[in-house]
């Protein structure tokens, strides 16, 4: 692991280590966790954004999810 400086304006902090010494978590490691659930918000709008780019560029057809149904496998259960 790589130790990094994070410069923090004094309010902000302050609120910080109110709800750590709650919780007992580490600032490093509470800090971390924002960061990778952060970037994992960004990276999944990120997927959505291209997913629907796509289905903008190549829209399905109106018939291409028409799969025919088997009503007989319903009827068994």
């Amino acid at each position: 692991m790589k130790t990094i400086q994070v410069t923090m304006d004094e309010p902000l902090l302050e609120r910080l280590d109110r709800l750590l010494a709650c919780t007992g978590k580490a600032r490093s490691a509470f800090i971390r966790e924002a960061v990778e659930e952060a970037l994992a918000t960004i990276e999944e709008a990120e997927m959505d954004r291209r997913h629907a780019a796509g289905y903008e560029r190549f829209p399905p057809r109106p018939d291409e999810f028409d799969w025919p149904v088997d009503t007989k496998a319903w009827e068994e259960m």
